[in-house]
């Protein structure tokens, strides 16, 4: 049978002779080559041989390529996954989090199989970027959950970014503070570019495999309305109430405004006469002393009471051995882990001011506060503010007569993390600078920053004539420096409990040493400290003190049930906090005692 050799040409072999000899000889199949080649002349090779070398290399390239390809297709589809069943808060993570199917995973899905491929480029390049911002808000609730134990407020949180670096940059340093603000810029960054490549890959596999991507997005759906009709936690559809209850967040800061306007006017002490303010504690110092991160955990948490439990029974014992007697009870913190300012609104306006909205409306308000009232009544008023680095706005509208920031202050000494001074030293400088001269009564607001986050550093009680300009606390025997960081809960732990420690043996101490009949403390805490000290779901309750050693003072709120003691037991009235400066005014008012017997929760 007749066949092609290898020049096409039709017959026996070599039937017609090429023009060139070596380039041609190769082409002549192995069979056909003719018996007069000589033995030495150069091997041809045959066909299946030239053609050896490229192929298999084309092909395992290819195959990488494939694998590649489809080991960055998992990893986007997982990067999705992850951001869709990622929880906003650490204490939701557990085994089960990230093995369960979510909602809007299948919705997307089905989005992408029904649009045609100009729509499915729209939808990635929208869908994309939005699951970045999805991914950003989570990490930011984490952080937010974390530090002060509630999410992050779309509306009004950015105005903290700020604090949160100068916090950052007074703990760790400036070059730490902008490494960290550095460093979030660029996660946001690569979050939205990483999530809408990994959305675009995706949305190409389902393109290329429609058939299949239908039907697999048909049986997980069956399977997630069986699981979510059984109530297996198979079926997710977390980021959605995510998305929704941010939504509604940010629709009712927009409705708050005017109805915390309306509440700030409806004040029922504006029109109150100065001669009818304050009567029953006519010619008294008044002390009120806000103890950072001092909150209920610290007395009820048995791994902190330990240590903080007998500061205060110990203290107490002492003072009753003085004369003075106490009386305890809890206030419900509108903040937990941070917002000290939000905590002091509230109690000296009689307000519930728990977010930047309402702080800056009652700025711009003339509300009568608690130091208003001092002042109307013929106090003189003083805000000591330790850590008040800049310039303070707030003062305006609180109005005191004088006022005492880190500068005014005059600290000689070092630092304490982030305290810029010892608490003992606020006391005694306010003690010499306004309460031993004042020819009139004096009524101060003085935070106390010691226990302030992160407690690697405390002060150490020295004797009160040793304090001087604060250089003495330079010294060994003045600091105690926790080994280690607080990274660790153990840690933080420790040193909370060590500053929250000492901060209460100072404000005792200063009783003692400073104390008469005419000095009235009232101490509290600001709000309980982070998550990462108390644990989660640990409330918003702060103890609350008064101490005084003319019983006449504590018989005007005998009717407030509040406990005996420095420290109120587990059963003690709990109140919120902005009920305090209406209950007060109106027990120290000239009904007080019968207003006080039956105070309206």
């Amino acid at each position: 049978m007749p066949r092609r050799d290898g020049t096409g040409v039709p017959g026996r072999a070599g039937g017609r002779r090429p023009p060139t000899t070596a380039p041609t000889e190769t082409a002549i199949p192995a069979e056909a080559a003719p018996a007069s080649v000589s033995a030495d002349a150069a091997p041809v090779a045959p066909p299946a041989e030239v053609a050896s070398s490229p192929v298999p290399d084309a092909g395992a390239g290819r195959r990488w390529r494939r694998v590649a390809s489809g080991v960055l297709t998992a990893l986007a589809g997982l990067l999705i996954l992850a951001v869709l069943l990622a929880p906003d808060r650490t204490d939701r993570l557990s085994a089960g989090t990230f093995l369960r199917i979510p909602l809007e995973a299948l919705l997307g899905l089905a989005l992408l199989l029904a649009l045609p491929a100009r729509g499915r480029r729209v939808a990635v390049l929208t869908a994309g970027p939005a699951l970045g911002v999805l991914a950003v808000l989570k990490v930011a609730d984490l952080g937010f959950h974390a530090a002060l134990d509630r999410p992050f407020d779309l509306v009004l949180d950015w105005a903290l970014l700020d604090d949160a670096v100068g916090f950052l940059g007074d703990a760790a340093g400036r070059a730490g503070a902008l490494a960290a603000a550095a460093g979030a810029v660029l996660l946001t960054g690569t979050l939205l570019v990483l999530l809408t490549l990994a959305l675009r890959r995706v949305a190409r596999l389902v393109a290329r495999h429609d058939r299949a991507a239908t039907r697999t997005v048909a049986a997980l759906t069956v399977v997630w309305v069986a699981c979510a009709a059984f109530g297996v936690p198979v079926a997710d559809s977390g980021t959605s109430s995510l998305v929704g209850a941010h939504a509604a967040e940010v629709r009712e800061r927009l409705r708050d405004r005017g109805a915390f306007a309306t509440r700030i006017a409806a004040d029922p002490f504006a029109d109150t006469p100065s001669d009818q303010l304050l009567t029953g504690l006519r010619g008294k110092d008044v002390v009120l002393a806000f103890v950072e991160s001092y909150g209920r955990s610290a007395i009820e948490d048995p791994g902190l009471a330990a240590e903080v439990g007998p500061v205060l029974d110990a203290g107490y014992r002492r003072l009753r051995a003085d004369g003075y007697a106490a009386r305890s009870g809890f206030l419900t913190s509108p903040t937990a882990g941070g917002g000290s300012w939000l905590a002091h609104d509230t109690l000296l306006s009689g307000l519930w001011v728990d977010n930047e909205q309402r702080h800056r409306s009652l700025l711009a308000s003339d509300r009568l506060t608690l130091n208003g009232a001092f002042r109307r009544a013929g106090w003189r008023t003083v805000g000591v503010m330790p850590a008040a680095t800049q310039p303070w706005p707030e003062g305006a509208f609180f109005g005191y007569d004088g006022y005492y920031d880190t500068a005014r202050l005059g600290y000689r000494g070092p630092t304490f993390a982030y305290a810029p001074m010892p608490d003992q030293y606020t006391l005694a400088t306010f003690e010499r600078t306004e309460r031993a001269p004042a020819d009139r009564p004096v009524m101060a607001e003085i935070p106390l920053i010691s226990s302030h986050s992160p407690w690697t550093e405390v002060p150490r009680l020295i004797g009160w004539d040793e304090v001087g300009d604060g250089s003495v606390f330079a010294g060994a025997a003045a600091r105690d420096t926790l080994p280690g960081d607080t990274v660790g809960r153990a840690e933080a732990r420790a040193g909370y409990r060590r500053a929250i420690a000492y901060s209460l043996r100072t404000l005792v101490s200063y009783v003692e040493t400073y104390g008469d009949d005419d000095l009235v403390l009232v101490f509290l805490g600001d709000h309980q400290p982070a998550p990462v000290v108390t644990g989660p779901h640990a409330g918003r309750d702060v103890p609350v003190t008064v101490v005084a050693r003319d019983p006449a003072v504590l018989d005007r709120i005998a009717g407030w049930g509040w406990q005996e003691g420095l420290r109120p037991g587990p059963d003690a009235p709990v109140w919120p906090m902005d009920a305090f400066r209406d209950r007060f005014l109106t027990a120290f008012g000239p009904a007080g005692h019968a207003a006080a017997a039956h105070p309206a929760r």
